[in-house]
C-alpha cells in the first residue's frame, strides 16, 4: 500500500510550482532534498510514530530509519528547515534539539 506521510517538523523545498503565492517557501533544491530522503530510507526499517493528519490526508508523524529520525536527519543534512509551528507537541524537537534551535 502506498501511503503519503508528511515528515513532522520540516519543511522542504517546494517541486517547481507547487509553492502557493504569498507563502515563503523553504529554499533549496527539491530533488536534492527526495534523494537525501530516500538514501535514508533505503533498504531500512521503517516505523512510523503517527501524529494525526493534515488537510491533504496525509499521515502526519515522525519516521524512523533503524532508530534514526528522519526529520533530524534531513536537518542536520540541509535538506529542511524545522518548523516549531508544524512539530505537534515538540516531538522533532525532542529527538534532535540542536537542530531545531
Amino acid at each position: 500500500m502506498d501511503k503519503r506521510i508528511r515528515l513532522l517538523g520540516i519543511d522542504a523545498p517546494e517541486k517547481a510550482g507547487h509553492c502557493r503565492p504569498g507563502r515563503n517557501c523553504t529554499p533549496g533544491d527539491p530533488q536534492a532534498s527526495t534523494w537525501s530522503l530516500e538514501q535514508l530510507m533505503q533498504g531500512r526499517l521503517l516505523s512510523i510514530r503517527r501524529m494525526g493528519t493534515d488537510r491533504y490526508g496525509r499521515t502526519l508523524g515522525v519516521v524512523y530509519a533503524d532508530g534514526t529520525n528522519l526529520s533530524c536527519a534531513q536537518l542536520e543534512a540541509g535538506q529542511a528547515i524545522y518548523r516549531g509551528d508544524w512539530d505537534d507537541g515538540g516531538a522533532v524537537w525532542r529527538d534532535c534539539p540542536e537542530e531545531g534551535q
